[in-house]
C-alpha cells in the first residue's frame, strides 16, 4: 500500500513536515510493508514559501528590503528548480511586522513586496507566484509598484512614497521606468478572497479595521482608493479623469504600456491585500488564481498521485469555509478526479465541514480526544495527533479486512 501525506501545518503547533514524519511512523506500525511519501502543502497563506521550497527541492533566498513602515529588514522568498519563484507578501509587508501601537494603514506600504519581485526577476525568474495574504498595507499596491520603477505623482509633479495616505494625492502615473523584465515575466497572484477594490466589501472597509484604521481613516482610504481606481481605469482607456487631477489641470495621461487594453478595478480579488491585487493585475498583467491550486501546480501534485492508494490531508480546523479554496478541499478535488480516496486528519471540525464529502474527502477525523481548551490542545498537539493517526490507520486496516 502506498500513502501520500499532504497536510497543511497546524498553525502554532505542528509543521507540515512534522505531520508527515508522525504519519509515516504510525503507518509503519499498522502496515509494515507500506510506502509513505510526504508532500508539505499550504493554501497560499503563511507558510506557502516554506512548504513549496521544501517539497520541490528549491532554495531560499534572503533579501534586504523595506518593511511596512519603510524600516530596513530581511525577507525570504523561494526559487524552485525550474527557475520559477514563489513570494509571500507577508514576508516583507505583513501585518505582524508592525507593532500594534504603530498600525495605521495611512502610513504603511507594500514597497518591500515590490523589492522581492524585483530581486526575483534579477535572479532570472520568469515565472513568479505571489501570495498576497496577511498584508499590513492599504496602499493599492502603489508601494510595490514604486519599487518596480513606477512613479506616482501628485498635482505638483512630486513623486509620492506609496502609502495609504498617497491614494488621495496621486494625479499621474508614469510607467516608463517599469522594470525592464516585467514584459518577459509571467505573474500569478495567489488569492483566496473575492473582495473588489471599492465599496462596503472593498479593501478599506473590509480589511482597514484589522490594520489599525478607525472610521475616519476608512473613509479617507476609500475616497483615496476611488481616486486611484479612476486614474488606472482612465489609463486603461476610459474617457474620464479623477477629480483631483482636473483641479491640478492635468489634462494628458499616458495609456498603460502604450496600449488601450480593457481593464477595470471591479474584478473579484482587486481589493485583496489592501489593493495589491489590483496593482499586480494592472501593472504586471498578473493572473488571479486560487492559492491552493497554484501551490499544487507548482508541486506537480497530480504527478505525485501516480500509484498512490490513499492520501491523508488536513489542517488545524475545518468547517464550511474549508470547502472554498483551502488545502483540504483542493487536495480532495484532485484526488476525486484521479479516483483516489482522501481522508482528513484535523485539529477540529466545525459546522458545515460535511460539504467536503462532495469534494473528494471520504472521511474526517479530529485529533482531540474530547472537549478541550485551545491552549491545552496546542500544547499537546503532537501527542494527540500521533494517537489519532494510530486510530485512523487501524480503522483503515479494519476496512481492508472487511473488503
Amino acid at each position: 500500500m502506498k500513502f501520500l501525506f499532504a497536510s497543511d501545518s497546524f498553525k502554532g503547533s505542528l509543521s507540515s513536515g512534522r505531520i508527515g514524519e508522525i504519519l509515516t511512523e504510525e503507518a509503519g506500525k499498522v502496515f509494515p510493508d507500506c510506502i509513505c511519501e510526504t508532500l508539505p502543502v499550504a493554501d497560499g497563506g503563511e507558510g506557502t514559501v516554506e512548504a513549496v521550497v521544501q517539497a520541490a527541492g528549491g532554495q531560499f533566498r534572503t533579501v534586504k528590503v523595506h518593511g511596512p513602515l519603510f524600516e530596513e529588514r530581511e525577507a525570504v522568498y523561494g526559487i524552485l528548480p525550474d527557475g520559477s519563484a514563489v513570494i509571500e507578501m507577508a514576508a516583507a509587508s505583513g501585518l505582524p511586522l508592525v507593532p500594534v501601537t504603530k498600525r495605521n494603514p495611512l502610513h504603511t506600504t507594500s514597497f518591500g513586496t515590490g523589492e522581492l519581485i524585483a530581486d526575483a526577476m534579477e535572479q532570472g525568474c520568469r515565472k513568479i507566484a505571489v501570495a498576497i495574504g496577511g498584508s499590513a498595507s492599504n496602499d493599492g499596491g502603489m508601494g510595490a509598484m514604486r519599487a518596480l520603477g513606477v512613479r506616482f505623482l501628485d498635482g505638483s509633479g512630486t513623486e509620492l512614497r506609496g502609502t495609504g495616505a498617497d491614494l488621495e494625492q496621486v494625479c499621474r502615473i508614469d510607467t516608463t521606468g517599469l522594470h525592464r523584465e516585467v514584459k518577459n515575466t509571467v505573474f500569478t497572484v495567489m488569492c483566496d478572497v473575492d473582495n473588489p477594490l471599492l465599496g462596503p466589501d472593498g479593501a478599506a472597509y473590509t480589511f482597514g479595521p484589522q490594520k489599525g484604521a478607525d472610521a475616519a481613516m476608512i473613509l479617507r482610504l476609500e475616497e483615496g482608493m476611488r481616486n486611484y481606481a479612476e486614474l488606472m481605469e482612465h489609463m486603461a482607456g476610459e474617457a474620464w479623469m479623477p477629480e483631483p487631477c482636473r483641479e491640478a489641470n492635468q489634462t494628458e495621461l499616458p495609456l498603460w504600456r502604450g496600449t488601450n487594453r480593457r481593464w477595470t478595478s471591479v474584478f473579484p480579488g482587486a481589493g485583496a491585500a489592501g489593493g495589491l491585487g489590483a496593482a499586480l493585475s494592472f501593472f504586471l498583467d498578473g493572473s488571479m488564481k486560487s492559492g491552493i491550486e497554484t501551490v499544487l501546480e507548482l508541486l506537480h501534485f497530480d504527478e505525485r498521485l501516480r500509484g498512490v492508494d490513499l492520501v491523508v490531508t488536513g489542517e488545524g480546523r475545518i468547517d464550511g469555509q474549508s470547502a472554498h479554496g483551502k488545502v483540504v478541499s483542493g487536495i480532495g478535488l484532485h484526488c476525486k478526479r484521479k479516483e483516489i480516496p482522501a481522508v482528513a486528519l484535523v485539529g477540529g471540525i466545525g459546522p458545515g465541514a460535511e460539504a467536503l464529502y462532495g469534494q473528494g474527502i471520504v472521511s474526517m477525523m479530529p485529533t482531540t480526544p474530547g472537549p478541550i481548551a485551545l491552549d491545552a490542545a496546542m500544547e499537546e498537539a503532537e501527542t494527540f495527533y500521533r494517537l489519532a493517526a494510530e486510530r485512523m490507520f487501524r480503522m483503515l486496516q479494519a476496512g481492508r479486512r472487511l473488503r
